[in-house]
């Protein structure tokens, strides 16, 4: 039976486990202070606690006295002790104390025996104390009621640290998963506070997460126009939200600090109870300019190919009619002439198509490159023997390096590239010399055409390259898709060269592409 000057120490231990209950909230420290006490209290030599993990099986968490090859020792013992339902778990705690009890009479030849407490919290085992002493338990009714509320006591104070380290990790969770999002996220109050955003809208905002949070909704979040949609102030002023899932939708360009405006979409979501109280408001912010970019350039194609094909279309139409008419009586000349310009329309329209074939086959992967032996010079002089009969205001000039490299290539390819830019030079300078000049250099060849036409605004150089693009004050000129330079590009690239504008002094454009003199594979 325990000493009566123990009871009141029991008591002060009885009171410091209910004060670690509201004030450690760390597991480990908290374990360590549980089991301080117990030996205390026990007045035991040493001692351990065993918890339950959460596939079931249990694991010594904190032990004092107790040597590393001993726990090493005990571990096995514990692994071979079969998780159990919650419903018959609590029959584990009787063989805890049987195998530590043997082990300890076993490793101390009969000297110290042990004392096992069960940590039960809401009719759950969470885990096991067990003391180290040198005589036998002895309680009497009253020890085992104070033992069994100091056990209650110890196990609710480790239900709420673990229950605190689970949602610290959640927290934790949570915080990676909103600044790992490529989107921006705002957590909002019920009263349209800020209080929490992540990495990604503050990179979007351009401001700093700490002079973001804690803000009004409306002083961060404000429109230089919008394409659709209420701000969340109008709908909320409308009774929004009605319903959990009543998603709200607005778009349009977004003010930023010290910035240009940002096109962004936000969805707002309720978060409410099961009451349907406003618990928070989650706003994510997209950012759209590539789907605006893509839509302006749908708008363009749409725009630019209507125009292409009409003119072409309106010609054919046109001569066709003409030769048709009863009414007249045409000479083999006018019949040529009008055959030559419907046949001359038609390749137009067929190149336009191909192209337009070539742009949509790029898009959905690549271009195909069947490559053979190609000689480049024997190709550009069949085409300027025929660009030469499509006009009379340029000399086409060709400068080639004796001995020019026979490479492996795709000659159609190559031989639009060629086309593509000579019949450029040939458009948009409208007279002058066309230079075409082919130099070798270790690992590539060079091939760059140059003319005297007005040249390319610099500002327009690093778009020439893109697709539908045309320059503002030639698109309104001379016709075109734009598609030109695109698919040239692509044709130089998928080769393993490149192509690029050279910048010249005085009038005039050159462009020049290398070509690899060995191939390249095709990724």
């Amino acid at each position: 039976m325990m000493l009566p000057d123990y009871r009141v120490r029991q008591r002060d231990y009885l009171l410091e486990i209910t004060r670690a209950l509201t004030e450690e909230l760390d597991l480990d420290k908290l374990l360590g202070r549980i089991l301080h006490i117990s030996i205390e209290m026990l007045t035991g030599q040493s001692g351990l606690i065993a918890l339950r993990t959460d596939e079931g099986h249990w694991r010594v968490r904190v032990s004092h006295g107790l040597s590393q090859a001993f726990l090493q020792y005990l571990e096995p013992y514990l692994e071979k002790i079969p998780p159990q339902t919650e419903e018959s778990e609590i029959s584990e705690i009787p063989e805890i104390n049987r195998l530590l009890k043997k082990l300890t009479f076993a490793a101390s030849m009969g000297l110290l025996t042990g004392v096992g407490l069960a940590l039960k919290a809401r009719k759950k085992v969470v885990g096991v104390i067990f003391i180290f002493r040198s005589y036998p338990e002895i309680f009497s009714k009253n020890d085992r009621q104070l033992l069994n509320s100091f056990a209650d006591q110890a196990a609710i104070a480790v239900q709420n640290a673990q229950l605190y380290r689970q949602i610290k990790y959640e927290k934790q969770r949570m915080d990676a998963l909103l600044d790992s999002a490529a989107d921006g996220l705002l957590i909002l109050t019920p009263d349209n506070m800020i209080e929490r955003c992540n990495q990604a809208f503050s990179r979007h905002y351009g401001l700093p997460e700490s002079e973001i949070q804690n803000k009004p909704h409306e002083l961060i979040i404000s429109w230089q126009n919008r394409t659709n949609g209420l701000t969340l102030e109008e709908a909320v002023t409308g009774g929004w939200p009605l319903t959990p899932h009543a998603h709200l939708y607005i778009e349009g360009d977004l003010n930023r600090p010290n910035q240009l405006p940002l096109p962004v979409g936000i969805t707002y979501a309720p978060l409410l109870t099961v009451d349907s109280v406003l618990v928070n408001i989650i706003a994510s912010v997209r950012d759209i300019t590539r789907f605006r970019q893509a839509e302006e350039l749908k708008s363009t194609f749409i725009s630019i190919v209507s125009h292409e094909l009409k003119t072409p279309v309106a010609l054919i139409k046109g001569y066709v009619s003409t030769l048709r008419r009863e009414d007249a009586h045409w000479d083999a000349a006018i019949i040529q002439d009008s055959l030559a310009v419907i046949e001359e329309e038609s390749d137009h329209l067929n190149m336009m198509i191909e192209n337009l074939l070539d742009a949509s086959r790029l898009q959905a992967g690549g271009l195909n490159i069947n490559r053979a032996d190609v000689n480049i010079p024997e190709i550009v002089k069949k085409l300027v023997d025929r660009f030469k009969t499509q006009t009379n205001h340029h000399e086409i000039k060709m400068e080639f390096a004796e001995e020019f490299p026979i490479i492996l290539a795709d000659e159609s390819r190559i031989n639009q590239v060629l086309s593509n830019l000579l019949g450029n030079s040939i458009k948009y300078a409208k007279e002058g010399l066309i230079t075409i000049k082919g130099q070798v250099r270790t690992d590539c060849i060079l091939i760059c055409i140059k003319d005297e036409g007005p040249g390319i605004p610099p500002e327009d150089i690093p778009h020439v390259f893109d697709r539908f693009y045309r320059a503002p004050d030639l698109a309104r000129t001379t016709k075109g898709a734009g598609l030109g330079l695109y698919l040239s590009k692509a044709i130089i690239e998928a080769h393993g060269g490149r192509i690029w504008v050279d910048p010249v002094s005085g009038q005039g454009v050159r462009i020049c592409f290398s070509l690899p003199r060995s191939p390249v594979d095709d990724e």
